[in-house]
């Protein structure tokens, strides 16, 4: 097929890649513009950007598609029978959705219609889904409203990252959208038709519930704040969908802030503490129910390191309280 991607962060890359490997036509590949990175504040393109040069694709960067007609027109002259977007971060306003023959598919890494919206991989493991997986949905103007074409589970669980459901998910996708490719189920199918699609785990097009809508906000860098008031279940969940974006962070008594990379959380406090009070030399954590002891961390200045050797260098002595509010101490 004709196809043009839309794409910018690492977890579009393996499904540009696979429908490349396919011998899929990208007519042209649609990313956000290289923005400023690294302490020299060079411009950095993106990994969608990068790895189409390297595929040798050609890539289009707009600042905006809205109220943008010559944008419009260049799109819908790219002929595509489908674009295929994965987190591109730009809405694409509706003569873009009705360009391609068959429209635009969109790789949304959750299962809809649960966690809509712009986290759906750190939603999931905050709210403490067992699972979460893929869709590939025939988008429309609502915020990921559009028909579902076909879903895949993986599970989640008390070791899951968002790093290692992030990787799981952007392989299953770019497997994902293939076979919808493949198989394009037909705009108007009966109930049996749709059925039987299921039952053989073909696509299949199916209108998303009423029932079991979630929204996964755009998160910020506070969203990773310890509040250590929490159960030590909570705050685990916490630092494994917060890491490594936005982190998980906790400050001293002095305002210095701590990056958290990891922990393992124990069933219960060895000893009866104020949450966010360290109660041995192994860096464990209270809080309001069981504790954390913490495997990871990163002072000012300095690399995320494991606790020993943190330690060595910002010892944290029995009794310190961690999480002191400090209004402008957000990493």
């Amino acid at each position: 097929m004709r196809l043009v991607f839309m794409g910018t962060p690492d977890f579009a890359v393996p499904a540009l890649k696979a429908l490349h490997a396919a011998g899929h036509d990208i007519a042209a590949v649609y990313s956000q513009p290289p923005r400023p990175a690294g302490r020299g504040k060079a411009l950095r393109a993106s990994p969608v950007q990068q790895a189409a040069q390297e595929l040798g694709l050609p890539v289009r960067h707009p600042l905006s598609l809205r109220n943008n007609p010559q944008e419009w027109e260049e799109f819908a002259a790219l002929g595509a029978d489908a674009a295929i977007v994965a987190a591109y971060g730009l809405i694409l306003p509706q003569t873009m959705l009705d360009a391609p023959r068959l429209g635009c598919l969109n790789i949304h890494a959750s299962l809809l219609p649960r966690w809509r919206g712009a986290s759906p991989i750190q939603s999931s493991i905050l709210a403490g889904d067992t699972q979460s997986g893929v869709t590939i949905m025939q988008m429309e103007a609502g915020l990921d409203t559009g028909p579902m074409l076909l879903r895949e589970a993986v599970p989640i669980t008390d070791k899951t990252t968002a790093s290692t459901l992030h990787d799981a998910l952007s392989a299953l996708g770019g497997e994902m959208v293939l076979r919808v490719l493949q198989d394009f189920p037909p705009t108007e199918s009966d109930t049996a038709d749709i059925q039987a699609r299921i039952a053989a785990n073909r696509p299949a097009r199916q209108v998303q519930p009423d029932t079991g809508v979630t929204y996964a906000p755009r998160l910020t860098r506070e969203d990773g704040r310890i509040d250590w008031t929490q159960d030590a279940t909570t705050i685990d969940r916490q630092i494994r969908a917060l890491t490594p974006w936005p982190g998980t962070f906790t400050t001293l008594e002095d305002g210095t802030v701590i990056k958290i990379g990891g922990g393992v959380p124990l069933p219960r406090n060895p000893v009866a503490q104020q949450p966010g009070t360290v109660v041995d030399d192994q860096l464990t954590v209270a809080c309001a129910t069981g504790c954390i002891r913490l495997t990871r961390l990163q002072r000012p200045g300095r690399g995320m390191m494991e606790a020993d050797a943190f330690l060595r260098g910002q010892p944290l002595p029995v009794g310190t309280c961690l999480g002191s509010p400090a209004p402008d101490s957000t990493p």
